[in-house]
């Protein structure tokens, strides 16, 4: 299985790698700026949050002097009332930190979230309107990556790691700034030992940052590699795969667990040291500190503050460091975010679209069409297609695999655009029509009908929202799916399972038809829709169908010429061109390619 994780192209410039060692951390921070474009809305909460974050940071700062104060004014002086107050201003000081933590870590999540959901909203948007041929190049998997995993990182940096930042910066200006009035000589020693610390949290910080990309690859790995087995389960079984799938998946795994070893390790070297710098370096500034104080060049609460402010800042400092690695790591996912959010659709509407001829009867005509598959641009689908399709008739295409039938389906929905000629409905150019519009006016039933993992009501109801629960109904009892539905465990409230996994083919088949029904559209699409069913389910779909086609103009794309052969025009199609057209009698007689189909078909039904 292919491991390799399918990106939204980006434009490739080259440049030296000194170059790109220098510009990186500027663009890893400007791709993070549109983002903030989705917090305008929300620019009080903001300014509230921001508010709660200066107010806990002076209150923090304001800590270490409450902690002067009842060394001082307390312990040393030897007073009990004085230390009883000093210790209120303290209790107060942590009462009002207690209440700004709380505003601030409310209103920043809250941001976070929020965004998070309109950023997920506004991917989840771009990504039902792109075209088609985007979905051949690019995994589903991966999208859902996107629409999660990025997403969720983006909102604990929105929500935390940003509030953290913020927070971490000012209490480490404040605490440099607090540390110079409280004691010169010790704030130099601070300030030397401060990248000595720096130092290895770089070093070792990278090498953590670079395992942890890795972990999430192999995690990312082992996620698909379960979810298609999953996915695919009866082919498992079927084939008594089971045990190998059971080794190939524990390797996996195995793989995901040696990079994170290798990245817990890494991690733990880099505690082990900041802890063993910082506190060393605590050490000898308290050593420095109690001589002084021993001396009388400074007050026991002068030390304690200074000890305070010095851990603050060492505790900044570190937090800074840590979320500097997570905005780089965020600056990948806003990168990804923002390319998806960029790509437009292939198939684009004019401003003011033409507006329908719902009062015309659906007349379809494809003229001097030429197409190419995007993934396959040498190689034509359709060749110099001319084709007119009169209303409420039934149009048979047929024709070898590959010949370009369900291409013809493709292009009369605006799924593709041809890269020549027209397609017009009811004498209108399709690509000068709303696309709404257009594929209101068509009904699909694909060979093989796609269920959503709900019950039968939002199944049958996708082909119209509106419609009431008797509508439903009586779509499936003309679809000839009622008597299955009744004898469901929950009637038409049953869930159906992924796909439809619960039913059989024929009763996929159905419901798909009880859609159609519902949606009651005036051009019937039909590719190959009983072709995989049993005789039983064959007859109860053909008797559904041979009711929906009535008074409506049908296309049916079938592989077993019997059920098509009463159609009033059939159309052979071979190698993307048509070939023939007539009925099936005109064309026993004209069409050699419409003669071997017919013969191969009818000589196999003679020997079964």
């Amino acid at each position: 299985m292919s491991k390799e994780n399918l990106t939204v192209e980006q434009p490739i410039t080259s440049s030296s790698p000194t170059d790109t060692n220098k510009s990186k951390n500027e663009k890893a921070f400007a791709s993070l700026l549109p983002i903030f474009s989705f917090i305008k809305p929300y620019k009080m909460m903001l300014a509230l949050a921001l508010v709660a974050l200066l107010v806990t940071s002076a209150v923090s700062l304001s800590l270490g002097q409450g902690v002067k104060f009842v060394i001082d004014s307390g312990f040393i002086a030897g007073s009990a009332e004085q230390l009883q107050t000093a210790i209120l201003v303290l209790i107060g000081l942590i009462v009002l930190l207690a209440i700004g933590t709380f505003s601030r870590f409310y209103l920043m999540s809250w941001l976070g979230e929020r965004i998070s959901a309109d950023i997920r909203k506004a991917v989840f948007n771009r990504i039902v309107t792109l075209h088609p041929s985007y979905f051949e190049e690019n995994r589903s998997g991966e999208l859902m990556s996107r629409l999660t995993t990025d997403t969720a990182l983006l909102q604990s940096i929105i929500g935390s790691s940003f509030s953290m930042a913020l927070r971490s910066f000012l209490m480490l200006i404040g605490g440099l700034i607090m540390l110079l009035i409280t004691n010169l000589k010790l704030t130099m020693i601070v300030i030397f030992c401060v990248p000595l610390i720096l130092l290895p949290m770089m070093i070792y910080g990278k090498k953590v940052r670079k395992l942890a990309a890795s972990s999430q690859d192999a995690i990312a790995d082992i996620g698909t590699y379960a979810g298609e087995i999953i996915q695919n389960i009866k082919v498992v079984q079927s084939y008594t795969h089971e045990a190998r799938e059971q080794q190939a998946f524990a390797g996996e795994v195995e793989k995901a667990f040696v990079v994170a070893k290798r990245r817990v390790k890494q991690r733990s070297f880099l505690i082990a040291i900041v802890i063993f710098l910082t506190f060393g370096a605590i050490s000898g500034m308290l050593w420095v500190g109690g001589m002084d104080v021993l001396q009388g060049k400074m007050s026991g609460g002068e030390l304690g503050a200074f000890v305070f402010y010095a851990i603050m800042v060492a505790m900044s400092v570190a937090t800074v460091a840590e979320v500097y690695g997570e905005l780089q790591r965020a600056a990948g996912s806003a990168t990804r975010l923002l390319a998806l959010l960029k790509i437009e659709s292939e198939i684009t509407e004019l401003d003011t679209p033409n507006a329908i001829q719902t009062q015309k009867p659906a007349i379809i005509q494809f003229k001097n069409v030429n197409f190419c598959y995007p993934s396959r641009p040498d190689s034509a689908a359709l060749k110099n297609i001319n084709l007119d399709i009169p209303t409420g008739k039934v149009i048979a295409l047929v024709g070898p695999s590959g010949a370009g039938k369900t291409t013809l389906f493709e292009l009369l929905q605006r799924f593709y655009d041809p890269q020549q000629g027209v397609i017009s409905f009811n004498e209108t150019n399709i690509t000068q029509l709303k696309l709404t519009d257009l594929r209101n006016e068509m009904g699909m039933v694909p060979q093989h009908p796609i269920l959503f993992s709900s019950d039968v009501w939002h199944n049958i109801r996708y082909g119209n929202p509106e419609a009431s629960d008797q509508d439903v109904i009586n779509a499936a009892k003309r679809a000839h799916a009622h008597e299955f539905i009744e004898q469901l465990p929950e009637g038409y409230s049953s869930f159906l399972g992924e796909q439809g996994v619960r039913l059989s083919g024929g009763q996929k088949q159905r419901i798909a038809l009880a859609r159609a029904i519902l949606k009651d559209p005036k051009v019937l699409l039909l590719d190959e829709a009983t072709s995989a069913l049993d005789a039983q389910s064959e007859h109860h779909v053909q008797a559904a169908l041979n009711e929906l086609m009535v008074n409506r103009t049908t296309l049916i794309i079938a592989h077993r010429l019997s059920t098509v052969i009463h159609a009033d025009i059939i159309v052979v199609m071979d190698h993307g061109e048509v070939v023939a057209t007539g009925n099936h009698k005109s064309l026993m007689a004209s069409s050699t390619l419409y003669q071997r189909l017919c013969e191969l078909q009818f000589d196999r039904v003679t020997e079964q």
